[in-house]
C-alpha cells in the first residue's frame, strides 16, 4: 500500500469516519439483538459493505425472508449503484485488478469523495482513490464489530437507531449541494423520487411501494443521459 496516498486519503475520509462509526455501530447493534454476534457483522460488513442493504438485511434476516425476497429487495434498494458506476468509468480506468475492489466498495459516501477529492501533488491518483475506498471500508467494519460487541455486553435499546443512516445521507447531500452550483441533478433526483412516491403509492397502492426506488432512478439515469451535452457545458463554463 502506497503510505503516502494512504496519509493523504485520511483527512479527507476523516468525516465518513465519523459516520461510519456511528451507523456502523448501529448496524451491530441491531444484528446483536436479533441473536447475531459480532463474528456476522465483522464477515457481514467485510463481504457485503452496504450500508442500506446491511440494515434492510437485519429485517430480512429476523423475518426469515426468502431467498427470492432478498435479491429483489437487495437490487431496488442498491440500484443506484449502476448509476454511480457508470461516472466512475474514466477515473477507475487503469487501476488494474484493484479496478474490481474499486467497484465492490463504491459505497454511496466513497462514491461523494471520489466524485470530488482531487489527489495532491505528487501523490498518485489511482493509489489516493484506492486509499480513499480501503480506509471507508476499514471504519465500517470497526464500527459494526464495535456495535455488536457493545450490544453483547450492554442492554441497549436500538428502536428508531437505524435513522442513523437517514441523517447521514441527509448530510451528504448538504456537502454535495453546497459543493456544485449546478443542483439541477439534485432537484431532479428530489421531484422524481416525490412524484413517482404520489404514482406509485397514491395511485397504484403501499403494496406497490417497493418499485418506487427503480421506476424514479430509471427516469433519473434517462434525464441525466438525455441532458448530459448539455451538464458538460455547464461544467466547463463554471470552471472558466
Amino acid at each position: 500500500m502506497d503510505r503516502k496516498a494512504l496519509a493523504a486519503a485520511f483527512p479527507v475520509t476523516v468525516p465518513v469516519l465519523m459516520g461510519y462509526l456511528a451507523i456502523g455501530i448501529a448496524f451491530g447493534l441491531m444484528l446483536q439483538e436479533i441473536g447475531y454476534n459480532f463474528i456476522w457483522a465483522f464477515f457481514m460488513s467485510l463481504t457485503i459493505y452496504a450500508g442500506s442493504g446491511q440494515y434492510l438485511g437485519v429485517t430480512l434476516l429476523a423475518t426469515a425472508a426468502a431467498l427470492g425476497t432478498v435479491a429483489v429487495m437487495t437490487l431496488l434498494i442498491n440500484f443506484r449503484h449502476l448509476v454511480y458506476g457508470l461516472s466512475l468509468l474514466e477515473k477507475f480506468r487503469g487501476m488494474g485488478i484493484r479496478k474490481l475492489y474499486m467497484i465492490f466498495s463504491l459505497t454511496d459516501e466513497t462514491y461523494a469523495l471520489l466524485s470530488s477529492a482531487q489527489a495532491p501533488v505528487g501523490v498518485n491518483p489511482k493509489n489516493f482513490y484506492f486509499a480513499i475506498a480501503l480506509l471507508d471500508h476499514a471504519y465500517w467494519i470497526l464500527g459494526s464489530v464495535i456495535g455488536a460487541v457493545a450490544g453483547a455486553l450492554i442492554p441497549i435499546d436500538t428502536q428508531g437507531i437505524d435513522f442513523a443512516m437517514t441523517a447521514l445521507c441527509v448530510v451528504i447531500a448538504i456537502a454535495q449541494w453546497k459543493a456544485y452550483k449546478n443542483h439541477f441533478p439534485a432537484l431532479l433526483g428530489a421531484a422524481a423520487t416525490v412524484v413517482f412516491l404520489i404514482v406509485v403509492g397514491g395511485i397504484l397502492g403501499p403494496e406497490s411501494q417497493q418499485n418506487l426506488l427503480l421506476v424514479s432512478l430509471g427516469v433519473i439515469v434517462v434525464v441525466l443521459l438525455v441532458m448530459r451535452d448539455r451538464l458538460d457545458e455547464k461544467k466547463k463554463e463554471e470552471v472558466q
